[in-house]
């Protein structure tokens, strides 16, 4: 793990930081060298490739110091790249975390510990959950809080699921519920309205707790695309991050492709609506598509499997994925989550 440049004065702040994450990492069989030196060795086995993958997080436009306790900022910034590999079947093998925060999140808070303290507690409880170790990284002081993930998996060589393999008259399927991470975000906008916009954290009331798991700690579907992968169930996949209307319109253009689904058929998560379920994106869940002969399970490693619509042929000036809704079918837009707007 690197050092970001700082001051003399605040240096063996950062390096103490470093020791204390480098005592609470262990090394995985993948990792032949972790912290310490200017790289990191990653082991692979034969006839395998690997797989890599980076999100970005930062505070305002991904997460809100205000709204997300750090633990749930540390999972959803390690649940993202971990969903990534998970929709390519593959398995992980190592993770790199750089941070940048303003000076305040890195001191203790009275005596509960700093807020990057708490940030690995919830990435680190993930990591070792999937078996992921944390191999390295960067830290920097930076105006705003940001965390940069990135993600190296292995999956069989010529085996990945791909977003472009789809083909007319598959299924498609999503594992999990959707909308329950959007559901979840709007009772953390409604939560922080009620305090008048204060820059504090917001206190989240019991009774709405459990409606907000989905959002604050995702659970990314590792087991489950590895198992799709495994058999070649499989004919393409992607992970739901930017909501439904959107991720299926990536797997339509990269397959030349069009879709039909079924609103009556989508699996809504604990308080969410429809369009939060179409739109509302970050629920990590798996869209894939499977070809119609193929027996797919109702379940994945104890993970409920919908089926809800279809792949068909593109159409000249026809949209891309229609919704089949009340006997009728209209055009279903890509509403979902739009990093330049």
């Amino acid at each position: 793990m690197a050092r970001g440049s700082s001051a003399a004065g605040g240096r063996d702040a950062e390096l103490d930081l470093l020791r204390q994450i480098r005592r609470r990492v262990s090394t995985g069989a993948a990792v032949a060298l972790g912290i310490g030196d200017d790289c990191a060795l990653l082991r692979i086995k034969d006839r395998e490739q690997v797989a890599v993958t980076t999100d970005l997080s930062i505070d305002g436009r991904h997460f809100r110091l205000g709204w997300h306790p750090p633990e749930a900022v540390g999972h959803r910034t390690l649940a993202r790249g971990l969903s990534d590999l998970a929709a390519m079947g593959a398995r992980p093998l190592a993770a790199f975390v750089s941070l940048g925060l303003p000076k305040d999140l890195v001191q203790r808070e009275g005596r509960r510990p700093a807020w990057v303290s708490r940030f690995y507690d919830g990435l680190l409880t993930l990591a070792a959950r999937h078996k992921t170790p944390l191999a390295g990284g960067d830290l920097a002081e930076s105006p705003a809080a940001l965390a940069d993930i990135v993600l190296v998996g292995a999956v069989p060589r010529g085996r990945a699921l791909l977003r472009s393999a789809a083909r007319a008259g598959d299924a498609i399927y999503v594992t999990g519920t959707l909308g329950g991470s959007a559901a979840g975000l709007d009772i953390l906008s409604k939560l922080a309205k009620k305090r008048g916009g204060a820059p504090a954290a917001i206190r989240i009331p019991k009774r709405t707790s459990a409606l907000l798991h989905a959002h604050l700690y995702p659970e990314p579907r590792l087991a489950q695309g590895q198992w799709l992968q495994r058999r070649g169930l499989a004919s393409a996949a992607i992970d739901l991050s930017d909501g439904l209307s959107t991720d299926l319109t990536h797997i339509c253009e990269e397959s030349g492709l069009a879709a039909e689904v079924d609103s009556s058929a989508i699996p809504l998560g604990p308080g969410a609506t429809l369009q939060q379920a179409l739109h509302g994106g970050e629920d990590y869940e798996l869209l894939f598509t499977a070809r119609p002969h193929l027996s797919v399970p109702g379940r994945l490693a104890g993970v409920p499997v919908t089926r809800i619509g279809r792949m068909a042929l593109a159409r000249h000036n026809t949209p891309l994925v229609m919704l089949l809704m009340d006997g009728e079918a209209r055009p279903l837009e890509p509403l979902g989550w739009q990093h330049f707007v």
